[in-house]
């Protein structure tokens, strides 16, 4: 029986399979998002998360430690420096992972693993497009309601010492 056997094997022996998650860590962290199988990302994930937890004590002792796994300094600096300082009041759960469907040489599943704070699609921090019409059945246009911002609202005023080059084009 397997009572407590969670670790997927990925097929490898350990060396191997410790040696791929590093790369593939350290590759998030410096990407920000990666393609890969949907197995690879599910070890992944286990393998990871508890980098980026221990990333938000920014210590000699925590540095040592992530760097023991990740064998990259550029990857540790960028975890340290800007991956624990968007995940800072998150209490977990900073990767996501989207299933992208079957590869096509050999039927693997695949899907794509990012970092969450990085996706601008998610956060709360999205710009969208106001729409300022909509358009009916009956063929005419109807003005979209009062919510969506003017063309003349919009307008962005120039910056204090910004040249007249860079200042905002006047509406006219």
């Amino acid at each position: 029986m397997r009572h407590n056997k969670k670790i997927n094997h990925l097929g490898r022996k350990a060396a191997h399979r410790n040696a791929m998650l590093s790369n593939m860590a350290s590759s998030l962290i410096l990407e920000k998002r990666i393609i890969t199988t949907t197995a690879k990302a599910k070890a992944l994930r286990t393998y990871v998360e508890p980098m980026i937890t221990r990333s938000k004590d920014d210590s000699t002792n925590s540095r040592r430690v992530v760097f023991a796994q990740l064998q990259n300094k550029y990857a540790v600096t960028e975890l340290f420096r800007e991956v624990s300082q968007k995940v800072a009041n998150r209490p977990g759960g900073y990767t996501r992972i989207i299933k992208l469907g079957l590869r096509a040489g050999d039927n693997a599943d695949m899907c794509m693993m990012e970092l969450v704070d990085y996706n601008d699609v998610y956060t709360n921090g999205k710009k969208a497009a106001a729409k300022t019409t909509k358009s009916t059945r009956r063929g005419g246009k109807k003005k979209a309601t009062e919510t969506a911002p003017k063309a003349e609202e919009v307008a962005v005023a120039p910056a204090e010492n910004a040249t007249p080059a860079e200042e905002a084009p006047k509406a006219e």
